[in-house]
């Protein structure tokens, strides 16, 4: 290793995307990408060429991006505020743009534990980048498991925030709903979180809240500790532009804009996004659609006795195999079989996540799934 490089970043692994599959080798037959959460459905014809009009005639590309972001936080303060009980609560000063949500965990990262001020918790398994993130920085990692429908165990997360000192933990990381289990924050988490002390910050992750339509927005203003966190890549159908938000405390906001990086977010970026919310009623008319495929789905897997499916409030779903059939690389074996046939999922922490596709994408998810299970009991 390099001498002048950080000696600990030899333990750590670079976080690979894998377009062609967990395995890396190219795939032969064209492929459902069903690992990665995105929208089946691609942006529009007419608002493609009206972002390729905005590139040719609006953009200087000889200019620097707008790098406050102005008339995108207005625009999204006015999505926010569409929520119940907002009553236009949020305005630009409550919101802050990064290039994904991930640039902003960081930023989040650095101005609550670098240093050594500080660690983060995290309910495993859940969004694998906080703890990613967090290591790249020299950020320690506590974990706590969760139960038997992925609800985090509150007694193990109370106590590792009471015993863990140098660093003392700074930072709780939650998602709603949680990925890859797909389940919501109950009723009982949320109290939990409600009850952390001001010093702690509270980061609930709502990627896929137009799924879920279930958001602690409005409890922010009574919760300075509290950031809230989203993204264009989802329902919005821009994962290609990488646009993430954050909504806070107007003081949390000024934080993360001290530590954001200049330009942080293309012009060509800003204008898909600022098109998709001028759009957001056409483009979010998907989403029952999404919901309908997403009960099919759940529907035609319970039927399957080796499958153990769970609920979703998402636009994905998460399954294990029963306890009577589990073998050490049969989870393996079956996600190699569905890529094989063309079918993209995510095998992660000893189940299998898969994104709700298009209703073809998802016929052929079940019918090669069956299929790959009846291989396997016949060996």
């Amino acid at each position: 290793m390099l001498p002048f490089i950080r000696s600990d970043l030899a333990q750590l692994t670079a976080y690979t995307p894998h377009p062609g599959g967990d395995s890396g080798k190219p795939v032969e037959v064209s492929i459902d990408r069903l690992d990665t959460n995105e929208s089946p459905y691609d942006l529009p014809v007419a608002l493609k060429e009206k972002l390729a009009w905005t590139y040719q005639q609006l953009i200087e590309t000889n200019r620097y991006p707008d790098g406050g972001h102005a008339a995108l936080k207005e625009a999204i303060a006015q999505y926010v505020n569409e929520a119940p009980r907002l009553n236009n609560a949020i305005t630009a000063a409550n919101i802050s743009v990064g290039n994904g949500s991930d640039e902003l965990i960081r930023s989040l990262l650095i101005a609550t534990c670098l240093s050594g001020c500080g660690s983060i918790l995290v309910a495993n398994p859940t969004f694998s980048m906080y703890g990613i993130l967090a290591q790249t920085l020299g950020i320690p990692v506590v974990s706590v498991e969760r139960g038997a429908n992925f609800e985090i165990d509150l007694a193990a997360a109370q106590l590792a925030i009471a015993s863990t000192q140098n660093p003392p933990i700074r930072v709780v990381f939650v998602v709603h709903p949680n990925s890859p289990t797909a389940n919501a924050l109950t009723s009982s988490e949320l109290e939990w979180l409600r009850t952390l002390p001001e010093h702690i910050l509270v980061v609930i992750d709502e990627a896929y809240f137009e799924f879920s339509q279930t958001t602690v927005v409005s409890e922010l203003s009574q919760k300075p500790n509290w950031i809230v966190l989203r993204t264009f890549s989802k329902a919005f159908r821009l994962a290609a532009h990488r646009v993430g938000y954050a909504i806070a405390n107007p003081e949390l906001i000024a934080a993360l804009e001290k530590i954001r990086l200049p330009y942080n977010l293309p012009t060509f970026s800003q204008a898909a996004a600022m098109l998709a919310l001028q759009q957001r009623q056409l483009l979010l008319s998907s989403i029952p659609q999404t919901l309908a495929e997403r009960a099919d789905l759940i529907n035609a897997l319970t039927q399957h006795p080796e499958l153990q499916v769970y609920e979703s409030a998402a636009n994905f779903i998460y399954l294990r195999l029963q306890l009577d059939y589990q073998k050490s690389d049969r989870l393996t074996k079956l996600n190699q079989q569905l890529r094989a046939s063309g079918t993209l999922v995510r095998l992660i922490n000893g189940g299998l996540r898969i994104t709700v596709g298009s209703n073809a994408e998802n016929l052929r998810t079940l019918n090669r799934l069956q299929a790959a299970l009846a291989q396997e009991n016949d060996k």
